[in-house]
C-alpha cells in the first residue's frame, strides 16, 4: 500500500485531501504541531516545519508527500513556513528516498507582483532544485479564501470591488480530488494549473455573496492600485488549464453556512 504524507493535514485544503485519500485506500499519514489520536484512517505525526521538529521521524517511510502547509500573510512566520519548512521537508524526503512530492502553490505566482505570491514562487524553485521528483500544482483562489475578504470588508460597511478584475474560484473539494490523482500518476517535473469551473468579475462576486449570505452593503466598484491591481485586471489570477473544478462559486453559496 502506497503511504501518503500531508502537511497541512488539519487545513482547510488538507482535511479534504485527507478525506480523498483514504476513500483511495491509501495509508495515509497527516502532520500536526500538536499530538493527536489516529482517527478516520489518518495517523498523525508531530511535526513542526518551521523548527524542522519532528519532520524527519514524518517523513521515513513515507512514498509520496502532499506539502499543502501554508501560512499566507503572516510575515516573517508566513517565510519560514514556506521557505525554512519547504527546505527541512525536501531535505528528509530526500533522505528518506521519497518518490514524489507535490507542491501546492498559486496561479499567478510569476506574474502577480506580491510578496505573498513572490514567497511562494521562491518556495517552487527549491522543490524544483530539492533532490526529490515533483510536480507543482498551481491553483486559483479557494472559494472559502474570497469569502474571508468579502466578509472583512462587509463588517467595515462597504464591500470594495475592481469590476475589471477577473476570479476563477476553485472548491477545495475539487482541488483535493486532482491532487490524489497527481499523487497517484507518480512526479511530472512539469508546473501545472488547476482552476474552478468559471471566470466572473469581482464585483459580480461580491453581489453574488451578498444575496447568498443576506446582507445589504453597497459595492464601492474601485481600480486596484499598483502593480496587483495591473496583474489582477489582466487576467493573471486565472488559467485556461483543464481539467478545471465543477463546483461553481454560486452553487459554493448555495452549500456552504454563513
Amino acid at each position: 500500500m502506497t503511504a501518503v504524507l500531508v502537511t497541512g493535514g488539519s487545513g482547510r485544503l488538507g482535511r479534504a485531501v485527507v478525506e480523498k485519500l483514504v476513500e483511495a485506500g491509501y495509508d495515509v499519514r497527516a502532520t500536526s504541531r500538536k499530538a493527536r489520536a489516529a482517527s478516520g484512517g489518518v495517523r498523525w505525526a508531530v511535526a513542526d516545519l518551521t523548527t524542522g521538529s519532528g519532520v524527519a521521524e514524518a517523513v521515513s517511510g513515507v512514498d509520496v508527500v502532499l506539502h499543502l502547509a501554508s501560512a499566507p500573510y503572516q510575515g516573517r512566520y508566513t517565510r519560514k513556513v514556506e521557505l525554512d519548512g519547504t527546505s527541512a521537508l525536501l531535505a528528509a524526503a530526500r533522505k528518506a528516498g521519497v518518490r514524489h512530492l507535490v507542491y501546492v502553490s498559486i496561479v499567478g505566482v510569476d506574474r502577480v507582483p506580491w510578496g505573498y505570491f513572490r514567497t511562494k514562487l521562491r518556495a517552487e524553485s527549491l522543490v524544483r532544485d530539492g533532490g526529490v521528483p515533483w510536480t507543482i500544482v498551481r491553483a486559483t483562489q479557494f472559494h472559502e479564501f474570497v469569502e474571508l475578504g468579502l466578509r472583512s470588508m462587509a463588517k467595515l460597511g462597504v464591500v470594495v470591488a475592481d469590476p475589471g478584475v477577473t476570479m476563477q474560484t476553485v472548491d477545495v473539494r475539487d482541488l483535493a480530488v486532482y491532487l490524489v490523482a497527481v499523487a497517484g500518476r507518480g512526479p511530472s517535473g512539469e508546473v501545472e494549473e488547476y482552476g474552478g469551473p468559471g471566470v466572473l468579475a469581482m464585483d459580480e462576486a461580491a453581489r453574488s455573496w451578498l444575496r447568498a449570505r443576506g446582507l445589504r452593503r453597497p459595492v464601492l466598484r474601485l481600480r486596484l492600485p499598483g502593480g496587483f491591481g495591473r496583474a489582477a485586471r489582466a487576467g493573471h489570477l486565472t488559467t485556461k488549464a483543464q481539467p478545471a473544478g465543477k463546483i461553481t462559486w454560486d452553487a459554493y453559496l448555495s452549500r456552504s453556512q454563513p
